[in-house]
């Protein structure tokens, strides 16, 4: 099998990519995230992962290498990592009782090859009407400042949902593994 390299320092993508049982390596893609004018989320995040996989292809030859993506995405506005606790708390705010769309893109590119596979993996979460001191309480107990929309569904996040929507929940964590299952397979990779 070739080698298998995540592009990627996230601890999540990292932990969701060891479900399927597949040696790899992880690597960190050092790219520029920002939008380009015009661009559309999905756009954004189509772009970001197959960017970000072929910024490692060079250190990689012979390799399959994932590259991963995502954003919250509210009323057409890009929700980003907050980074602290007053923006993590205004975008709570700003999500309760609505619906929060992530958008997660995936690429497998095969440097042998140069061919990627690239697809948009989408998946919602339908906020609860929080009050102030649930938000406060949330933060002050999972302190999401590094996940996109202030959101953390794998801890005290379940919490603040009334339901979710989507055919793959990995993707709300940030690596959508049954897309990636296919993708593997089209590469000779069976997962199974």
């Amino acid at each position: 099998m070739q080698t298998l390299v995540l592009a990627s320092t996230s601890v999540y993508r990292k932990e969701l990519l060891a479900r399927l049982g597949l040696h790899f390596v992880c690597t960190a893609p050092d790219v520029d995230e920002t939008a380009l004018p015009g661009e559309t989320p999905r756009q954004l995040v189509r772009r970001l992962a197959e960017l970000k996989a072929r910024a490692v292809a060079a250190r990689h030859p012979g390799a399959l290498i994932i590259g991963s993506d995502q954003v919250a995405v509210i009323d057409e506005r890009i929700l980003g990592k907050p980074g602290d606790h007053a923006r993590a708390a205004q975008q709570l705010r700003l999500c309760s009782g609505k619906r929060l769309d992530f958008l997660t893109g995936v690429c497998l590119l095969n440097t042998a090859t140069g061919e990627a596979q690239v697809d948009v993996v989408g998946f919602a979460v339908v906020f609860r009407r929080l009050s102030d001191e649930q938000i406060e309480d949330y933060l002050r107990r999972e302190q999401p400042y590094h996940c996109a929309g202030s959101f953390k569904s794998e801890g005290l996040g379940i919490a603040l949902c009334e339901r979710f929507e989507g055919d793959d929940p990995t993707a709300l964590i940030g690596l959508p593994l049954i897309r990636l299952t296919r993708m593997l397979e089209e590469e000779g990779v069976n997962v199974l």
